[in-house]
């Protein structure tokens, strides 16, 4: 289920309020919060099909730029509904994985996102296990930065060496984007970074001019979540702007990465009656850049649009 096609009929709405206010009081990360298959097919339709909307903005990116997952295992750690490995395969197949590790603190939860990737990809080879002791492909992360200690993000980092790629996808919130230019930091001595970043300097982020800026970005809703009353019941429920998907993302790879030397956009441009603003990343940190509407005005009408890409065009000055 990749649209918004959903059973709604099936949604426990009281199950989503209360993992809402889990998600929010920041209780979530002291226990296992789901009780019940209904409790992830609720989450799954609503929550969850947000998250997969992020993951197919990251994966799009990703084929954008030429890049393609390595062999191995591909390995969903904390995989919840499963929702980021359906949007991985959706993307790029159920080959080069030579098999699929899904691993979450919750047997429920892996109970389930195992039956959901097998209902969409039955030719895969799914596990259910814990994942330390070996070298494998890929590594999905998806959404856990909010529920995990110091000590257990430690643990996460040390599993993410074993892989020849990482796809870490989290909400676009200052504290949570800052936790990840930190773990960006922590393991871009042993990847190569393929995204957001277009550069394998230190994170421009870090500097103190950019100390107000954090590092997130925007993924489109599909245009049915507009037009549906339900969806617009879940986004009162949930306290969420449907027309705004924030998140964070972290791409690494040990083999090198596809290409080099563009400039990324962070969060969204401001535009104006003659120019546009910009907050763009690269090598060589983190700055604003003015697009003018008399000297680039495709560009600017892109900009004014909404349909401008994630780099900037190389005429831009900053």
């Amino acid at each position: 289920m990749t649209g918004c096609v959903m059973d709604w009929q099936t949604i426990d709405w009281k199950a989503l309020e209360r993992l809402r206010s889990a998600f929010l009081d920041e209780t979530a990360g002291a226990q296992d919060y789901w009780r019940n298959d209904r409790d992830l097919e609720s989450y799954d339709q609503t929550f969850g099909q947000r998250i997969r909307w992020k993951w197919n903005y990251v994966l799009k990116d990703l084929q954008r730029r030429g890049w393609g997952p390595p062999p191995g295992e591909a390995v969903d750690w904390g995989c919840g509904t499963g929702i980021a490995t359906r949007a991985f395969l959706e993307h790029f197949g159920v080959e080069p994985p030579s098999k699929l590790v899904l691993w979450d603190r919750s047997p429920v939860a892996m109970q389930f996102a195992a039956r959901k990737v097998r209902e969409e990809f039955p030719s895969i080879s799914v596990w259910l296990d814990r994942p330390f002791d070996h070298d494998f492909g890929t590594l999905l992360i998806s959404h856990v930065l909010t529920e995990l200690s110091d000590e257990q993000v430690v643990e996460l980092l040390t599993l993410a060496v074993h892989a020849t790629s990482v796809i870490w996808v989290e909400p676009g919130t200052n504290e949570v984007s800052r936790k990840l230019i930190a773990a960006r930091e922590h393991l871009r001595s042993t990847f190569q970074v393929v995204a957001p970043c277009t550069h394998q300097a230190a994170c421009g982020m870090l500097t103190p001019e950019n100390g107000r800026h954090w590092c997130h970005h925007f993924a489109p809703s599909p245009p049915q979540v507009f037009t549906d009353g339900n969806w617009a019941r879940f986004g009162k429920l949930a306290g969420v702007d449907l027309r705004s998907l924030p998140l964070s993302f972290l791409v690494l790879d040990k083999r090198p990465p596809p290409h080099s030397g563009m400039i990324r956009v962070i969060g969204r441009p401001r535009v104006y009656k003659a120019h546009a603003l910009l907050l763009g990343c690269d090598a060589s940190g983190v700055r604003e850049y003015r697009c003018n509407k008399r000297d680039e005005p495709e560009e600017f009408r892109r900009l004014k649009k909404g349909h401008a890409g994630p780099y900037l065009s190389a005429n831009v000055k900053s």
